[in-house]
C-alpha cells in the first residue's frame, strides 16, 4: 500500500468509556489469573482482617468452588456492597498512606474483579452484630443484601470462576495442576504466618491443618517436612534498630539443592515475594558449594520498616523495590554465609540397595565439639600469606611439590617432562619470609589414612566414615590460593626462550583481545601471530611447575569461557547475577587453572602427602565442594554402617 492508498484504512471509531463490568474483567485479567489468585487475594484479606484461623476449601482445583472463612474483625453489613465495588478500600486513603503499607492488600480491587468473573457470595458478621448478612453476585448482577446465621468473621464463596469469560477459562490447566498451585500458593502464606491456623481442604479432603501460634521454624518444618530438619541451618541477623532490617530463616546444606527454585521461598514483611536483589545474594553465599544448574532450599523471613519498601510495583503484588537494595543485599549475603561457614557441609551417602543417590542427604552432626575435625575458622591474613606460599616456591630445574604449605614434607608432581621453553635452573620467585607450617592453623590430622584405586582418601572421624576425592579436594585447595593470591597482585609469570603458536579461530582472536587485562593478571602473555594463529611468550609459573602445556591450555581457556558465558546466562539471569562480567570470567579461568594443576585420579600419593592433603581440607574455607559445586568429600556414619551390617 502507497502512502497515497487509503482505502483499506480502518475507519475512525469514536471512544467509548467502558462499562462497569468489562472494565473489571480487564483488570481481573492482571489480579486474577486461576484460581491460586483467588485464593492468595481472599487469605491475605482474611489476614489483613486480624483472623487467626483460616480454612479454605477447593473444589475441581478451585476451577468450580473455592471457599475461604475465617474468623476476623467481619465486614459491616452497609459495607458488603462496597467490598466488590471497584477501588474501594479500609486500608488507604491518601496518598501518604502508600508510602508505609503494612496491609497484605491495599488496592481495592481484589474482591471486585473476582466478582466480575465468577459467582460470589460473602457472608459476614462483626463482632458488635448478632446475626450475620450476605451478598451475592454473578458478573455484574448484585442480589439485595439479607441476614443470615454465622459466627463472627467472614466467609467468601467463589463458584464458576471465569463462567462468563470462557476464554479465560479455556486457559486454564488440568484440575491437579491447578489445585497444586492453589496449594503452593497456601503453603507460601501459611509459612509466612505462624501465628495464624490454616486449613487446606480439597474436595473433602483435609490436605493439611496448622495449628495457630507457632514459632516461624515449627511452621517451615511442618511444611517442608521435618525430615529436613538436620539438613537446615538456621540464620538470623537481628540488625533492625540499627540498619533497618532484620532477617531469619532456614537455608539447606548444599546436599539438598534442587533442579528447581520451588524449594526458595523469601517474604518481606510477612508478604511472598519473588526478588532479584535476594536472589543474587543467594547466588553469592552459595558460589562453589552448589553446581550452577541446581537452586539451594531456602525460607528467608525479612522485616523492615514499611517506609524502607515499595510493594506497589506489580499487579499481584509478587515483586517488590527495595529503597536501599544493597542493605537488603548485605545482610542476606552475611547471613548466609556465616550459617554455611558454621556448619559441617559434608553429605553422607546411604542406599540398602546399593547405589548412591543422585544427591545425597546431608546431616550436621549432632554432638560437633566431640568432633575430631575442629570447627573450621577463617584464616587470618598471615595465614593466607603462607597458604597462597606454595605458589611462589618452586623451582623448575627440580621436582615440584603439589602442595606446600608446611615446613614438612610436601606432594610430590607426577612425573613427566619439563614443558618446552622453559628455562632450566633458574627462578627469580623469591620464597616468602614468613615460614608456612607457624601461621598455618593447627588442626589435628586424622590418624588413619587410606589411599583407594589411587583416586579416593579414607579416613574417620567422630561420625563416621570420610572418603574424599582427591582430585576434587586438591582442586578446591588450588582454587582458593590462586583466588587468594590474585587478589594481591598478577601471578608469576615465566617467559618462553620461543613463543609457542597455537592455531586459533576468528572468534577465539576475538577473545583474545578481549580478555588481554585478565589474562595478564593470571600471568599469560599471548598476542594474534597472524590470522589463524596465536604467539604465547608467557605462562604462569605456577602451571609450569604442574607441567602443565601452554598451547593446549590456552585453546581450552578461550573456547572455555566463551562456553561457560553461554551456558550459564540463563541460570544468572534467573538469580538476578548482575555482577561484573570480569570477575565471573576470573573465576572461571582460575577454575581452570586449579583443575588442570590438581592431582589426578590414579596418582598414588605417600603416607605424608597423603596427612597434608588432609590437613588442607580442614585450612580451607569451603573445602567440603570443589570450585563446581560437586562434593569433595562424603561421610559413611556410624548409623548407616550398622544398618547396612543388620544392627539398626
Amino acid at each position: 500500500m502507497t502512502p497515497a492508498d487509503t482505502s483499506s484504512a480502518p475507519a475512525t471509531r469514536p471512544i467509548r468509556v467502558l462499562s462497569n463490568l468489562v472494565a473489571s474483567q480487564i483488570a481481573a485479567g492482571e489480579v486474577v489469573e486461576r484460581p491460586a489468585s483467588v485464593v492468595k487475594e481472599l487469605v491475605e484479606n482474611s489476614i489483613d482482617a486480624g483472623a487467626t484461623r483460616v480454612q479454605v476449601d477447593l473444589e475441581q482445583g478451585g476451577v468450580e468452588l473455592v471457599r475461604v472463612t475465617d474468623n476476623g474483625g467481619g465486614i459491616a453489613k452497609d459495607d458488603l456492597p462496597l467490598a466488590i465495588a471497584p477501588h474501594a478500600t479500609s486500608k488507604v486513603s491518601s496518598l501518604t498512606d502508600l508510602d508505609h503499607i503494612a496491609t497484605l492488600g491495599f488496592r481495592g480491587e481484589a474482591l471486585a474483579s473476582i466478582a466480575s468473573v465468577s459467582r460470589l457470595a460473602i457472608r459476614s458478621r462483626t463482632p458488635a452484630s448478632h446475626e450475620a448478612f450476605e451478598l451475592a453476585s454473578e458478573g455484574d448482577q448484585i442480589q439485595p443484601i439479607r441476614p443470615t446465621s454465622g459466627p463472627v468473621g467472614t466467609s467468601v464463596t467463589v463458584r464458576n470462576l471465569f463462567f462468563n469469560t470462557p476464554a479465560r477459562r479455556k486457559f486454564l490447566r488440568t484440575i491437579s495442576t491447578e489445585q497444586g498451585r492453589c496449594h503452593d500458593t497456601l503453603l507460601a502464606i501459611a509459612m509466612a504466618h505462624p501465628l495464624i491456623g490454616v486449613r487446606l481442604v480439597t474436595d473433602a479432603k483435609v490436605v493439611f491443618d496448622l495449628p495457630p501460634d507457632q514459632t516461624p521454624q515449627e511452621r517451615i518444618l511442618d511444611l517442608l517436612g521435618k525430615e529436613l530438619e538436620p539438613e537446615l541451618l538456621v540464620v538470623q541477623s537481628d540488625q533492625h534498630d540499627v540498619r533497618g532490617v532484620s532477617l531469619f530463616g532456614l537455608v539447606g546444606t548444599p546436599s539438598i539443592a534442587r533442579a528447581t527454585n520451588k524449594s526458595q521461598h523469601v517474604f518481606v514483611n510477612g508478604r511472598p515475594v519473588r526478588d532479584r536483589t535476594v536472589q543474587h545474594a543467594l547466588l553469592q553465599a552459595y558460589r562453589g558449594l552448589i553446581e550452577p544448574s541446581r537452586y539451594p532450599t531456602v525460607v528467608l523471613m525479612l522485616e523492615m520498616s514499611p517506609e524502607a519498601v515499595d510493594v506497589n510495583v506489580h499487579p499481584t503484588k509478587a515483586e517488590v523495590r527495595f529503597r536501599d537494595s544493597s542493605l537488603v543485599h548485605s545482610v542476606v549475603y552475611h547471613a548466609v554465609s556465616r550459617a554455611l561457614r558454621a556448619a559441617d557441609l559434608t553429605p553422607t551417602y546411604f542406599s540398602l540397595g546399593g547405589s548412591a543417590p543422585t544427591h545425597p542427604t546431608a546431616v550436621l552432626p549432632a554432638t560437633p565439639e566431640s568432633s575430631v575435625i575442629e570447627p573450621r575458622t577463617p584464616p587470618s591474613p598471615q595465614q593466607m600469606e603462607a597458604f597462597v606460599g606454595f605458589l611462589q616456591r618452586f623451582d623448575p630445574s627440580t621436582p615440584q611439590p603439589m602442595l606446600s604449605t608446611t615446613g614438612g614434607a610436601a606432594l610430590s608432581p607426577v612425573e613427566g617432562p619439563t614443558p618446552t621453553g622453559v628455562p632450566v635452573g633458574s627462578s627469580e620467585i623469591a620464597t616468602p619470609s614468613t615460614p608456612a607450617g607457624s601461621a598455618l592453623p593447627e588442626v589435628r590430622r586424622a590418624d588413619r589414612i587410606l589411599q583407594v584405586h589411587n583416586s579416593y582418601v579414607v579416613t574417620q572421624d567422630a561420625q563416621g566414615v570420610v572418603i574424599v576425592d582427591q582430585h576434587a579436594l586438591h582442586e578446591r585447595v588450588m582454587f582458593e590460593a590462586l583466588l587468594a593470591r590474585v587478589g594481591k597482585g598478577n601471578l608469576e609469570s615465566q617467559q618462553l626462550l620461543s613463543p609457542e603458536i597455537v592455531e586459533a579461530t576468528a572468534d577465539q582472536l576475538g577473545r583474545l583481545e578481549e580478555m588481554k587485562p585478565l589474562l595478564t593478571r593470571v600471568g599469560i602473555e599471548a598476542e594474534p601471530a597472524g590470522p589463524r594463529s596465536i604467539a604465547i611468550r608467557a605462562f604462569p609459573s605456577f602451571l609450569f611447575s604442574r607441567n602443565v602445556e601452554p598451547g593446549p591450555f590456552l585453546a581450552d581457556l578461550l573456547s572455555l569461557t566463551d562456553d561457560n558465558e553461554e551456558a550459564s546466562r540463563d541460570t544468572r539471569l534467573k538469580a538476578g547475577d548482575t555482577g561484573p562480567r570480569d570477575e565471573r570470567l576470573l573465576r572461571d579461568v582460575l577454575d581452570m587453572m586449579a583443575c588442570k594443576a590438581a592431582i589426578k585420579a590414579g596418582d598414588a600419593m605417600s603416607d605424608l602427602e597423603l596427612n597434608e592433603l588432609m590437613r588442607l581440607r580442614e585450612a580451607v574455607e569451603r573445602s567440603s565442594n570443589c570450585p563446581h559445586g560437586r562434593p569433595t568429600t562424603v561421610r559413611l556414619t556410624i548409623r548407616e554402617l550398622d544398618k547396612l551390617f543388620g544392627r539398626g
